[in-house]
């Protein structure tokens, strides 16, 4: 994440615990990504936020999973 305010803006991919099907909600594991429990990434529904709304990182994802979700947006 960038902290640079002159773009305030940062582009999220919403994550849920309902299974989806296909490329745009990739399947994401618990562990060392803060995850608690298995979760599919909503890469249709990705939106942008102001960065002053992140109080907080959860921990990075796998890059299979980050290449997943790059394939689908």
């Amino acid at each position: 994440m960038n902290a640079d305010q002159r773009f305030p803006l940062i582009a999220v991919v919403p994550v849920t615990g309902t299974p989806g099907q296909g490329a745009l909600y990739p399947r994401l594991s618990p562990g060392t990504s803060g995850l608690s429990k298995t979760s599919f990434a909503l890469v249709d529904q990705i939106r942008s936020i102001d960065k002053r709304r992140i109080v907080r990182m959860y921990g990075p994802i796998a890059a299979d999973e980050l290449k997943a979700i790059d394939q689908g947006v």
